[in-house]
């Protein structure tokens, strides 16, 4: 099989690196890719929002299954563009993408089919913003409705910083039309755990557990990130409470897509925050999660492919999915200054030093002068195994410790309880 893999950042490394283990796979091809899949795929010069491109090649060259990565191309309606074309590739088409592209549609998905959330209200004005914020109490969660590249959230501990969020995104626009609308949300209190699940619009199959850590300094102060680092599983969500997940929230959420008639045949990636009065979801995104993808492919041991064309061709109920016993920890190494503002072009060194049962996640990278340097916030993902979280834990910090760029900076503090 030939596949195509869109995107370019450490969840389509992990993706394409699990592809590459299935004897099915004959080609890898990931558009735009970057140097660290460019050693195990072919990279293709096209952007990930080039819609017309991407159907373009895939005919071209006759890929026979696509996998999206990032959210953008699925909003804008991916799917639909290359299902028109006689292309089979996974994800849901432009109206399931909404679970994430609209958080507005979200709310109301979940308000619709009684699934747990947060009480919120909806916002287009400054002034209606502040009006809303009379009905919380602090902290309080102020979020752009549409795409923010994960940055679009803002947890606000008093009336000053709630009132700010606001202008900085209905009056100054620094979100841009993903911030028309905002989302005043009730603060939940627990702890987090992330979901991943497969869809085929008859099944919903839950991953492993896993959790990320979204803001950039250790103990979880600072500002949000796209997630400094994960690891799995999550020890909160026992037995019991994939129960609970399973009867209050993935069932709910599978009966509302087939209600809304949903063509859904991917990723769903269901954000959770356990409270005492039972879990509850903070999001819906609608592909495989940056960097909880890292640690969940990395336990997986059946064939990605074969999941990924039973989920095409509906019949995910014939699919038993097995995992590593062993924990896996996902530690980011990040610009300096990310994630307001950070520089590009640090000659990364230490990578040809790292155990060869440890996975570097390339997240921000390019190659300049025959030299790997940064490219983005987010710049590499140090995975590890181990026979337990610390000892994962153990080996991916002894491994990070061997990298440097100018600028260099991590969590020191994933996966520690």
């Amino acid at each position: 099989m030939k596949i195509l893999v869109i995107g370019e950042g450490g969840r389509e490394h992990a993706i394409v690196w699990s592809l590459s283990k299935s004897p099915k796979v004959t080609k890898i091809y990931c558009a735009p890719g970057n140097p660290g899949i460019g050693e195990i795929a072919e990279c293709v010069e096209i952007k990930a929002n080039d819609i017309k491109a991407l159907v373009e090649f895939s005919r071209e060259i006759s890929v026979d299954l696509t996998i999206v990565g990032p959210e953008e191309p699925l909003v804008m309606g991916i799917v639909d563009a290359f299902r028109k074309e006689g292309l089979r590739i996974i994800g849901p088409t432009k109206e399931g993408a909404m679970l994430e592209g609209s958080k507005a549609f979200s709310k109301r998905f979940m308000e619709k089919y009684k699934i747990p959330t947060g009480k919120y209200t909806e916002v287009s004005s400054y002034e209606g913003g502040l009006k809303s914020l009379l009905n919380y109490e602090y902290p309080v969660v102020i979020k752009a409705d549409g795409l923010a590249a994960g940055k679009g959230v803002f947890i606000c501990g008093d009336k000053q910083e709630a009132e700010e969020a606001l202008k900085k995104i209905l009056k100054d626009k620094v979100f841009g039309s993903s911030g028309d609308r905002v989302i005043v949300e009730e603060y939940l209190e627990g702890i987090e755990t992330s979901i991943l699940c497969f869809v085929d619009g008859n099944r919903i199959l839950p991953m492993v557990s896993s959790q990320d850590h979204k803001r950039i300094y250790d103990g979880d102060r600072g500002p949000n990130t796209g997630g400094m680092g994960t690891y799995s599983p999550n020890d909160i969500y026992n037995e019991e409470m994939a129960l609970d997940v399973k009867e209050e929230i993935l069932e709910p959420t599978l009966y509302g897509i087939q209600q809304e008639g949903m063509d859904y045949r991917g990723i769903v990636f269901i954000g959770l925050m356990i409270t005492p009065q039972g879990p509850k979801v903070l999001e819906y995104n609608v592909r495989f999660g940056d960097p909880e993808t890292q640690v969940v492919l990395t336990r997986l041991e059946t064939d990605l492919v074969e999941i990924l064309q039973a989920t095409l061709e509906k019949r995910l109920k014939k699919i038993d999915i097995t995992w590593k016993e062993q924990a896996a920890v996902c530690v980011i190494l990040a610009s300096g200054g990310y994630p307001i503002e950070y520089q590009r072009g640090k000659e990364i060194k230490g990578l040809e030093s790292i155990d060869t049962d440890v996975m570097v996640f390339h997240s921000g990278t390019k190659v300049i002068d025959e030299k790997i340097v940064t490219n983005g916030g987010r710049v590499l993902g140090i995975t590890a195994l181990g026979g337990n979280i610390e000892k994962a834990r153990s080996k991916a910090y002894r491994n990070a410790e061997k990298i440097y760029f100018e600028g260099i900076t991590y969590r020191r503090d994933i996966a520690q309880n």
